[in-house]
């Protein structure tokens, strides 16, 4: 069965604005995680959802379903193996403090966590680490994914971070 596409000419835009970590038309992109931490602006503005000493949770603003979050390193980094020990430690932590809110939040059948390394490993903004968590449900493919290629999500970014928040484990995950 040949690959079906959907035209997304808005990603264009997009990828040479530098917002995707790329150089953008003028090399001066930079990386749009690192302009989050910041931007001085409120985390429910920003949709970070929790903070830690090296570590940070923001919810994936192309998201795949509802609830689907990113963790990172706060140090700009691009590979795994260039996290220092104490950066790893609060990163596997958030990690689980996410699944645990995810849980909470969702109650979904099942999750993917996981990371794209590098560009060629389907890394949206490569020169940032960055681990994914979401939700999945028996059957969250329907009419529109199946025909379509096309994911619906039931609410606002706005609405999950305050889901999301309001579930996140008061340990932090340490």
């Amino acid at each position: 069965m040949p690959i079906e596409r959907l035209w997304a000419g808005w990603r264009g835009t997009y990828l040479d604005s530098g917002e995707a970590g790329g150089a953008g038309p003028h090399g001066d992109g930079g990386c749009v995680f690192c302009r989050i931490l910041a931007s001085g602006e409120p985390d429910e503005q920003t949709y970070v959802l929790w903070r830690g000493e090296a570590t940070v949770a923001m919810l994936n603003a192309y998201p795949y379903t509802s609830g689907h979050l990113m963790l990172m390193p706060v140090r700009h980094v691009a590979e795994l193996d260039a996290l220092e020990a104490d950066e790893g430690l609060e990163l596997w932590g958030a990690l689980r403090a996410a699944v645990s809110a995810v849980r909470a939040a969702y109650t979904p059948g099942g999750m993917n966590v996981g990371a794209n390394l590098g560009r060629a490993g389907g890394a949206g903004i490569p020169g940032h680490l960055h681990l994914h968590c979401l939700p999945r449900w028996n059957g969250d493919t329907n009419f529109m994914t199946t025909v379509a290629e096309t994911r619906v999500l039931p609410e606002a970014l706005s609405v999950t971070w305050r889901r999301l928040r309001a579930s996140w484990p008061a340990d932090g995950g340490a």
